[in-house]
């Protein structure tokens, strides 16, 4: 398939889709004549990589992904990345729980000094 039928059914943009295989994100397409032609293979890849946008993966972080095999993905590579990303996201949470921790004990504090009422 053609870039722009790929674009419909990932709903990225066609400059994305460049972008993407400019950055070595998904295999460069076969080519009939003057055209790319996509296959199944890079609609799955493109729609990796879209879900790990909207998670708030930068494209720096997904480019250690990049390695294909076959034109796949390394899933088990992946899957390591994933739940790397969730336990730093678990640490962000511990984090700012404490400092919410942190805030409340201060406003207490505040609440209780003489000054304050």
């Amino acid at each position: 398939m053609y870039i722009g039928e790929i674009a419909k059914k990932t709903g990225l943009s066609i400059k994305a889709i460049r972008l993407y295989e400019e950055r070595k994100l998904i295999p460069a397409p076969k080519r009939s004549g003057r055209y790319r032609v996509y296959t199944e293979a890079h609609i799955d890849l493109l729609l990796l990589i879209k879900e790990a946008k909207a998670l708030g993966l930068t494209l720096t972080q997904l480019q250690p992904l990049a390695a294909l095999d076959d034109d796949q993905p390394d899933w088990e590579k992946v899957e390591q990345f994933l739940v790397e990303q969730k336990r730093r996201i678990r640490d962000q949470i511990k984090t700012l729980d404490d400092t919410i921790a942190r805030i409340d004990a201060c406003l207490k504090q505040m609440h209780a000094c003489p000054e304050a009422a």
